[in-house]
């Protein structure tokens, strides 16, 4: 028996302050290579510790307006992603409220 492994993999270029000027990433079993981003946001559970494990990065030209809707977009994909992984509606509805009223406040809804 064959086990497939798959890669993705994250390169971040830094200035002399250790600021990333480029991020680019790869998913090949994706169809991607060497993408340009001006965010990312990776969160990996530490099952020993019992606790979540961040990185978080940004661009130093990565716009403010976008940040925001960058944020909104990571949230709303939480809340769809919390109700597949728990089946919790309640909940999830719960999120999708605050994600409302995060874009509300941002000024981010559509007019």
């Amino acid at each position: 028996m064959s086990v497939h492994t798959s890669e993705i993999k994250i390169n971040v270029e830094l200035d002399e302050n250790k600021i990333p000027e480029k991020l680019h990433w790869s998913a090949p079993d994706g169809g991607v290579n060497k993408e340009e981003s001006k965010a990312m946001l990776l969160s990996v559970w530490d099952h020993k510790s019992k606790e979540a494990l961040r990185i978080d990065l940004w661009t130093k030209d990565m716009p403010l307006d976008e940040m925001k809707v960058f944020f909104h977009q990571t949230l709303t994909a939480m809340a769809d992603t919390f109700q597949r992984a728990t089946s919790d509606e309640k909940m999830s509805d719960t999120m999708r409220d605050f994600c409302d009223y995060f874009a509300e406040k941002l000024d981010l809804t559509e007019k």
